[in-house]
């Protein structure tokens, strides 16, 4: 099972490089959005907790 695991996690590098040499323009797209989703998440966590000690 530890050697299907270090496979697939080879594959996922290889193909983020890949993916980062093809196409750089669209690897940033995605990376940008990956990060707008994390800070909309951690702002609305902001503002839950905001409202729930107010």
């Amino acid at each position: 099972m530890a050697q299907a695991k270090k496979v697939a996690l080879y594959m996922l590098i290889v193909f983020v490089l890949y993916t980062i040499i093809n196409s750089p323009a669209r690897a940033a797209d995605l990376v940008q959005v990956g990060f707008e989703g994390i800070s909309d998440a951690a702002k609305s966590v902001g503002e839950f907790m905001t409202e729930l000690v107010n």
